[in-house]
């Protein structure tokens, strides 16, 4: 069998392409290496949503939320009903290892999985950001008191973390774990928080570190993790912190080795090369969808916009089977 249209990843973005694929006519299937939207799935377990409920709905279906702002588990609800109701063909807890372009003369790709081999006349890479962590790449980063990835505050408590970053992340965090008694320390390397905080975090954040529940140092740089402690270099010089457990929340990228050897170009600023009114790449009939088009600038991107390349792809899809049939 081909398929229309293999999609990489079962985010929102992912799941979005294969609803618009099948409004379409389009035989779609989803292929996902771990859970639908995985990647929510692994967000904080009591994370809020920035953004409103209906900024992250796809394929028509209203988002219900008892808040303003939507939670976590509201969105793996809302997300696991949208794939029930259309009946989405997601493959679960499937890896795609290869995507290679068939000879010239069939067009097409073959996708090769950790569970098969598909045939696919397009595909699209919505494998978004969060599986991969920017390392600091400093001595101790692998201890195994170093995370990259926080869920709940609950085993710190009494303890003393540092956190290192200072944009939304590394801030919720650290106002997580100061509200289930954990001894918090920001490490961030610029002077100030980052500008981008959410505005219901920031006056939060700016109250613990004036009023001392929170510590913080900036233009400070981590340069080793030991146990029990961080070597830091900032304003006063060489110092050293006590600290039983370190997160590093220095933000995500997608995973560029992948998108090479699909075959997709990468520029200077590794930003993947692709049309922006089609999200074509460089390979004919390879489309990139979500964040991952952003390449290392991941701000660009979100759910709210993400959501729409699916209808773009799937337009641009269906103009150029027209324009074979017209041959």
């Amino acid at each position: 069998m081909e398929w229309d249209l293999l999609i990489v990843g079962a985010g929102p973005t992912g799941l979005a392409c294969a609803i618009a694929a099948a409004q379409h006519g389009l035989r779609a299937v989803v292929i996902e290496k771990g859970c639908l939207v995985n990647s929510i799935f692994n967000y904080p377990t009591n994370m809020v949503f920035f953004t409103t409920s209906e900024l992250l709905e796809i394929g028509g279906i209203p988002f219900p939320s008892a808040l303003a702002k939507p939670t976590r588990l509201e969105a793996l609800a809302y997300y696991r009903r949208a794939a029930r109701h259309f009946d989405l063909d997601v493959r679960q807890y499937e890896k795609v290892e290869s995507i290679a372009a068939r000879q010239p003369e069939r067009h097409g790709f073959q996708v090769t999985t950790s569970a098969g081999t598909y045939q696919a006349a397009a595909v699209v890479i919505a494998t978004g950001y969060y599986d991969l962590p920017n390392t600091l790449g400093i001595p101790g980063e692998d201890l195994p008191h170093v995370f990259h990835y926080f869920r709940e505050a609950h085993p710190f408590a009494g303890q003393r973390v540092t956190i290192i970053g200072g944009k939304n992340f590394a801030v919720e965090t650290a106002l997580d774990l100061y509200r289930h008694g954990a001894r918090v320390t920001l490490v961030h390397r610029r002077a100030e928080l980052g500008a981008s905080i959410k505005y219901w975090v920031k006056p939060d954040i700016e109250n613990r570190l004036k009023a001392g529940g929170i510590a913080a140092r900036f233009s400070t740089q981590v340069r080793e993790i030991l146990p029990g402690k961080v070597r830091l270099t900032g304003p006063e010089g060489e110092s050293e912190m006590a600290a039983d457990f370190v997160f590093a929340l220095t933000g995500y990228h997608p995973d560029f080795d992948f998108l090479r050897r699909a075959g997709v170009a990468l520029d200077a600023q590794q930003r993947p090369v692709c049309d922006p009114a089609s999200y074509e790449t460089n390979v004919p009939g390879l489309y990139l969808g979500g964040v991952v088009v952003a390449g290392r600038n991941t701000s660009e991107i979100f759910i709210e916009n993400g959501r729409f390349h699916g209808e773009v792809i799937v337009a641009h899809r269906l103009a150029q089977r027209a324009a074979l049939d017209l041959v």
